[in-house]
């Protein structure tokens, strides 16, 4: 028997009534998509520490690598809520397929569609939007983590060409990747982004073994020894954290969406089971205990879907601020993994079990409350902006 209801999601207060028939539209098909081909496959992928097959490829074909990127560069032109439903759906199978996506999308695409140059545009865009071409975003260092300003990266003007020289960490997609867009400081201390191509010499990627969390997905560092870098490929229209920042933000802004798919995945299944299984001659499901973990699990994923609308609403509007988005990330994915948690208990020895969902979804959380800024730094991000004083 199943225990994926992926057919079901939660809709307590009527929110699908304010969705388009286009997002609708796109919410089954995507769903549809990950019961039918990441379902069977996720479980064995976590336990045997092995990414799924052709995945990027999967997602270009449903549409899910950089939706609102304009059509002309390949992307599918569509706004900011079905970006957010398309991470929810893809994350209610499991994390690493949501990053794999919301990093190819938010922090690879996002910046050359921003920043590059029509020609980086017409030559990256197209294969990224399609998966043929992985991307990774090299921001994060062995010792600059919630402090990008004070990275080491750096690279140097030797006139046909730049000499890039340092190391990122913790990178998704990065021993898979055919292109990284790198953040580094130039000669003048000022950060700038660079796109450095697979195959240039110096560049190498060694993967981050023995994860016990987004077990899924390829993790690794991206290492720069001396690596020559065309000037073409420095992106153009951007100077200071704002680049790196931007990507960022847009990427939270997914994970805000991403882990409501997580928690409905959790409440789903830990409600169909309360009404299955019996002890003491009745259905778990009749018990006060049980009844109150679903009950407020469910008040908390509505919470989080009308947090996650008006966001989007901001976003299309363009009036969303990085501290709204820093508030709604680091909400819904502190509920995200408590739902992940309390809802393993419903199952008792049950939820360990790989045929649930349970134990997968709270170990790649792990990684989601610490990744795209820190649960303790998005607080502050909120205290800086409700009281006007920096507590960095």
């Amino acid at each position: 028997m199943s225990y994926y209801p992926l057919t079901s999601i939660p809709d307590y207060y009527g929110i699908d009534s304010l969705l388009t028939e286009e997002h609708l539209l796109i919410r089954q098909s995507v769903r549809d998509w990950v019961e039918s081909f990441v379902m069977p496959k996720i479980d064995d992928a976590a336990q045997h520490h092995t990414d799924i097959p052709d995945l990027m490829k999967e997602l270009g074909k449903i549409g899910a690598l950089g939706p609102y990127i304009p059509e002309e560069y390949g992307g599918s032109g569509l706004d900011q809520i079905s970006y957010g439903i398309i991470m929810q759906e893809l994350e209610r199978g499991d994390s690493a397929v949501r990053s794999a996506a919301s990093v190819q999308s938010s922090l690879v695409m996002f910046p050359i569609n921003e920043f590059g140059s029509e020609e980086q545009k017409k030559k990256y865009l197209p294969q990224l939007a399609s998966g043929e071409m992985i991307g990774a975003f090299g921001l994060t260092e062995p010792n600059h983590g919630s402090d990008p300003g004070s990275m080491e990266t750096y690279f140097v003007d030797k006139g046909d060409h730049y000499l890039l020289n340092g190391a990122k960490m913790w990178i998704t997609n990065a021993p898979l990747c055919d292109i990284a867009v790198v953040w580094g400081k130039n000669e003048d201390g000022k950060v700038q982004g660079l796109i450095v191509e697979r195959g240039f010499e110096g560049f190498s990627t060694p993967e981050t073994q023995n994860k016990w969390s987004l077990r899924a997905s390829k993790t690794g560092e991206l290492i720069f020894d001396n690596v020559k870098v065309p000037k073409e490929n420095l992106l153009p229209n951007v100077i200071g954290l704002k680049g790196p920042l931007s990507c960022l933000n847009s990427a939270r802004y997914g994970i805000s969406w991403g882990v409501i798919g997580a928690a409905i995945d959790c409440y789903c299944t830990a409600l169909q089971y309360a009404k299955e299984r019996k002890q003491f001659g009745k259905s778990i499901a009749s018990y006060q205990l049980q009844q109150k973990k679903l009950a407020e699990f469910l008040t908390e994923i509505t919470k989080a879907q009308l947090l996650c609308l008006q966001l989007g609403n901001l976003k299309n509007a363009h009036k969303a601020t990085p501290a709204q988005i820093s508030m709604a990330k680091r909400n819904n994915v502190k509920m995200a993994i408590e739902i992940a948690r309390e809802s393993r208990q419903i199952l008792g020895g049950m939820g360990i079990m790989g045929e649930f969902p349970m134990m997968r979804h709270a170990a790649n959380l792990e990684s989601v409350i610490t990744y795209e800024g820190t649960h303790d730094i998005h607080l502050l991000i909120t205290g800086m902006d409700i009281t006007g004083i920096n507590a960095f």
